[in-house]
């Protein structure tokens, strides 16, 4: 049932038919099979909210929260500005949707605490997304990873939503990290942060031109 599903919205995405608002309820059940199965597909979701850009009498929140949701999953990547572009500005102000634009502004600050503490504070709105709090904890870790050396490994568990032991060496494992006791080895950022000298060499060929111009 999903292949085909998948296989339809494909054919209509190729076609002019991405913009018939008569195929809004297929795209619309394509968006909610994303979020129940962890699957993600960008342009289909685009494609919902241009036609709600069209056709704002058939705008639904729901399935723009979970559209915005589902970019928020894939952070670093642009995904979550390229769909609010989309949003018309009477849309932006729906109380739902500017709070999750505004988990948008500080996970795009890494400010990791702040964005945990909005989250536990709508669990039944990010419960609906299949494998979100492990999809933004792929983020944490990818900061984590190219910022740190070693880390606190209470600080850690906090930065991927305050979890537990277990938890934490199953991302530590993951990683490839080091488990130090109180502390977890990263990496050894050097070569990330030292000064590399450059030398250029420029055979006298190359100059001759320029001196007989002079």
């Amino acid at each position: 049932m999903a292949e085909t599903m998948r296989q339809t919205i494909a054919t209509i995405l190729k076609s002019i038919e991405r913009y018939n608002p008569a195929n809004l309820q297929t795209l619309e059940r394509y968006v909610e099979m994303q979020s129940r199965e962890n699957t993600y597909d960008l342009e289909a979701n685009l494609a919902v909210l241009k036609l709600y850009q069209f056709n704002p009498e058939k705008f639904n929140p729901d399935i723009t929260c979970q559209i915005l949701l589902k970019a928020l999953t894939n952070f670093p990547h642009t995904d979550f500005t390229l769909c609010k572009c989309l949003l018309l500005e009477s849309v932006v102000e729906n109380e739902t949707i500017s709070q999750i634009k505004y988990l948008a502004d500080i996970l795009e600050q890494c400010d990791f605490a702040q964005f945990w503490n909005r989250v536990h504070q709508m669990p039944e709105l990010c419960n609906r997304i299949s494998s979100f709090h492990d999809s933004i904890r792929k983020f944490v870790c990818h900061v984590v990873g190219i910022t740190f050396q070693t880390i606190d490994k209470n600080n850690l568990a906090n930065l991927l939503g305050g979890i537990d032991d277990v938890t934490l060496k199953h991302w530590v494992k993951k990683y490839g990290w080091r488990d130090d006791g109180n502390l977890i080895f990263i990496a050894n950022q050097d070569d990330n942060i030292k000064t590399k000298n450059i030398t250029e060499k420029i055979e006298f060929d190359h100059l001759a031109p320029l001196m007989t111009i002079l």
